[in-house]
């Protein structure tokens, strides 16, 4: 009977650091009890542009640097039965088991089991979706997924899977499958499934937990940052919960580092919503317990939503975007004239469109589109040297938008002074738009490589 289990997280997105993930495999390898290693390398934006991919190209639309995760970590994990789990198939995971089933089919490995799990892809499954989509939606339909739950991980893992490859599952349920399977806990046990949800939301973000989004020098100081290392859960049998981290490795693992992830992306800590349980974190209790292990419990359980949250990707609309720099005294004056020049070449040109323009160095992440926090920052930033002036447009026209970037590049010559290093991009954009559907409209399968 299985009385621990260590879990441990690769990568928290799409481009995390594929070496961290060795020192992960190597450190799992080492232990006794029940292993298992995660990789979560989606969302929204990464969903989208996977979905993109693969109208393009069949065989694609798995996560871009998918192979990137797997390919070191790969042969350790096989050799000392460590199964790996995934939501790196993206839009595609069956292309990914079709490109890995090849790689292993080279190898001494070519037993090794991979299950695909199915069914958030919406449009794949064929399910009559007037009824649950939005009645208004600006731009084509291209995809539509569910945050699906730990099921078809469990089931998959349970039958033997080494490699579990799946799409559109919630991040935490990356770890309530393979804790669900190693501990046989019921679907309905919701105080343990709670524990396990709590243990997926603590990793999914892989080096957050462990010092990565944490650091702030002189306020909240992070040892060897450079090579902070990936999480650890050993969770026990009866529920307990320990978060560490690979040994040899940098960053740390505190209290404050895992108050921090905890309340990470919640939205209610009293109710936080996953397709598996309702996590009721308001209870929780963190404590220190060695250097770089830190005990979570108080986790509570409420059932699990009968709806679950459905992702829609909408084709038809273009991003555009310019930059120019301008430095040298009177830098940030310069690039407020060059903003207001473009405002009124936008008007003239394209009066329908409103683009958003920034000053990097004086007024980006705080700006605003009226350029009120711009004109208040002019003022403090009479000694700014250095700033760069950046508009963005997004529109169905693509044509307009290439005639706007180009004309944003002739302040080269027609002023202000100094511009340089313009640089300019246009490319598809995939919007969102969220909807909710009914969980027994919903069906997970599992495909077998």
């Amino acid at each position: 009977m299985t009385t621990t289990v260590h879990i441990g997280c690769g990568a928290g997105f799409a481009n995390d650091r594929p070496d961290a993930a060795l020192a992960l495999a190597n450190d799992l390898a080492a232990r006794a009890g029940r292993r298992f290693l995660f990789f979560e390398l989606l969302a929204e934006r990464t969903l989208a542009e996977s979905q993109l991919r693969r109208l393009n190209d069949a065989q694609s639309g798995y996560a871009l640097r998918l192979f990137d995760f797997l390919e070191p970590v790969l042969e350790t994990c096989l050799d000392a039965g460590i199964p790996i789990i995934t939501n790196g198939g993206a839009a595609n995971p069956v292309a990914a088991a079709r490109r890995l089933r090849q790689r292993l089919d080279t190898t001494r490995h070519a037993a090794a089991r991979i299950a695909c799990v199915l069914g958030d892809d919406l449009l794949d499954a064929g399910i009559e979706l007037q009824r649950w989509l939005p009645a208004s939606l600006d731009g084509e339909v291209v995809s539509v997924n569910v945050y699906s739950g730990a099921d078809g991980i469990t089931e998959a893992l349970d039958q033997g899977a080494d490699i579990v490859l799946c799409g559109r599952v919630a991040d935490p349920s990356l770890a309530v499958g393979p804790l669900r399977h190693a501990f046989g806990w019921a679907a309905d046990d919701w105080q343990r499934i709670a524990q396990a949800t709590a243990v997926g939301h603590l990793l999914e973000c892989c080096t957050q937990v462990s010092g990565g989004y944490f650091a702030h020098p002189g306020v909240k100081d992070v040892p060897d940052l450079a090579n902070v290392g990936c999480p650890i859960a050993t969770v026990a049998a009866d529920g307990r919960v320990v978060i560490g981290k690979a040994a040899g490795t940098g960053g740390c693992v505190t209290e404050r580092t895992v108050k921090e992830q905890l309340l990470y992306e919640v939205h209610d800590p009293a109710a936080y919503l996953t397709p598996d349980v309702v996590m009721d974190l308001s209870q929780v209790r963190v404590r220190q317990v060695a250097i770089d292990q830190v005990e979570v419990s108080g986790v509570q359980g409420k059932p699990r939503p009968t709806q679950l949250k459905g992702l829609i990707g909408l084709r038809g609309k273009w991003f555009a975007e310019a930059e120019i720099s301008y430095a040298g005294p009177g830098a940030a004056a310069r690039a407020a004239l060059a903003r207001d020049i473009l405002l009124q070449r936008c008007a003239r040109l394209a009066p329908r469109l409103t683009p958003w323009i920034d000053v990097i160095g004086v007024a980006s992440l705080f700006n605003d589109a009226a350029g009120q926090w711009l004109q208040q920052r002019l003022a403090q930033a009479s000694d700014c040297q250095d700033a760069r002036l950046r508009i963005s447009f997004l529109d169905h026209d693509k044509a307009l938008l290439e005639r706007l970037l180009l004309d944003a590049e002739s302040l080269y010559t027609n002023g202000p002074a100094g511009g340089g290093g313009v640089r300019r991009h246009i490319g598809e954009s995939l919007a969102t738009a969220s909807f909710l559907i009914e969980r027994t409209a919903v069906q997970q399968r599992l495909e077998w490589f």
